[in-house]
């Protein structure tokens, strides 16, 4: 919803009707003018790169192209938002920076990894005698889980989150 301004500059509609007595049939603010004429050079630039020849049919679509094109980017633009802010921000809207969609590198493949047919063997120490082999540590006998009971007690139950910390009470 657009609310009406009470300051009397802006309620004046910038529009050349045309000359007096022979007014044209459409309304056209004076920054439509400038805009159309910009756009329609534009369009018959795009013409001439892609090799389409100046003749009738050619320049009514330019005209046709133009006025469509106009009243897209008028329609953008007002005493609000005039033109230089919506150029200023198309501008910027090309040039950030966006987020990357894609991984760098590629999928992950066994191609480059060297296979050996021997398994490497201990190496010898100064003296000739292979390495003494690293000790392991015993094994730790696994411990049966303890059962829980399926009513928490008082002490353990809260109104904590699971997975987020809060901190320490003193």
């Amino acid at each position: 919803m657009r609310i009406r301004t009470d300051d009397e500059i802006y309620r004046v509609d910038a529009v050349w009707l045309g000359p007096p007595k022979a007014t044209f049939p459409w309304r056209a603010r004076y920054v439509a003018w400038g805009v159309g004429l910009v756009v329609f050079l534009l369009v018959l630039a795009v013409e001439r790169r892609m090799n389409i020849g100046f003749d009738f049919f050619s320049t009514a679509w330019a005209v046709i192209i133009t006025i469509v094109m106009t009243r897209i980017i008028c329609s953008r633009i007002g005493h609000e938002r005039p033109l230089g802010a919506v150029l200023v921000m198309w501008l910027r809207e090309l040039t950030a920076p966006r987020e990357k969609t894609s991984g760098t590198g590629g999928a992950a493949s066994a191609a480059r990894i060297r296979v050996q047919s021997q398994r490497p063997r201990p190496k010898k120490s100064k003296r000739g005698r292979p390495a003494p082999p690293q000790q392991q540590r015993p094994a730790r006998p696994r411990q049966q889980p303890v059962a829980r009971s399926t009513v928490p007690s008082r002490r353990t139950r809260s109104k904590e989150v699971r997975g987020v910390r809060s901190p320490a009470r003193p």
